[in-house]
């Protein structure tokens, strides 16, 4: 079958992307590794020692980032719908994170503690029409920040991809109910093209 003109052009900007060559050589898994690297040079949201939450974590590149910089005395708890291969120190639940039988797996792994920060890289499977992609989006995003309420520590930190649109300010005022400060972020490392950013909330509320 032939290739789209889409498709060709995203090839070709994937070849040549300076991200992706950067990933091969370093050893990440996927160019979305130096998202998380500059937003984490800027904000120090990954220290030693620390448990993580790493939600939509497949192919990994962002538990690889969380698992280096939180050493052997931290962990990481990854979580996505797709396999994801072995990374020392990460543990790792394959399933659907809408389902409460997946999402209670994936809890149990805590034993009852509360982690410093999580992270959210999560996107749906993209259909095409803007107001579908979007209100899948956002049920994501309001998942993961559900998930930073009842599971991270008071004081803790939340990062999470979002993509403006429906929802988007109702996303934003909930953000500021939870947390004292937050900002958006858009590293060198997202494709000038993309929709996406980041929201980071700092310093959960008690």
């Amino acid at each position: 079958m032939a290739r789209s003109k889409t498709s060709n052009a995203w090839l070709q900007e994937h070849v040549n992307d300076h991200y992706v060559h950067m990933a091969q050589k370093d050893g990440y898994r996927a160019r979305a590794a130096y998202k998380l690297l500059e937003i984490n040079e800027k904000d120090q949201l990954i220290k030693h020692g620390m448990w993580v939450a790493d939600l939509g974590a497949a192919p990994g590149s962002w538990s690889q980032v969380a698992a280096k910089l939180v050493g052997e005395k931290g962990r990481v708890f990854a979580l996505d719908i797709l396999e994801m291969p072995f990374i020392a120190g990460v543990d790792f639940i394959q399933g659907d994170f809408r389902e409460e039988s997946v999402l209670k797996t994936y809890t149990d792994l805590l034993e009852g503690r509360e982690v410093d920060l999580v992270i959210c890289d999560m996107a749906p499977n993209i259909t095409g029409n803007a107001v579908t992609d979007q209100a899948r989006s956002m049920y994501l995003c309001e998942l993961a920040l559900e998930f930073a309420q009842n599971h991270l520590k008071p004081g803790g930190h939340f990062l999470v991809k979002v993509f403006q649109g429906y929802g988007y300010n109702e996303y934003m005022t909930a953000m500021r109910d939870t947390f004292a400060t937050v900002t958006t972020r858009k590293p060198k490392a997202s494709r000038d093209r993309s929709a996406e950013m980041y929201l980071l909330g700092k310093q959960k509320k008690v």
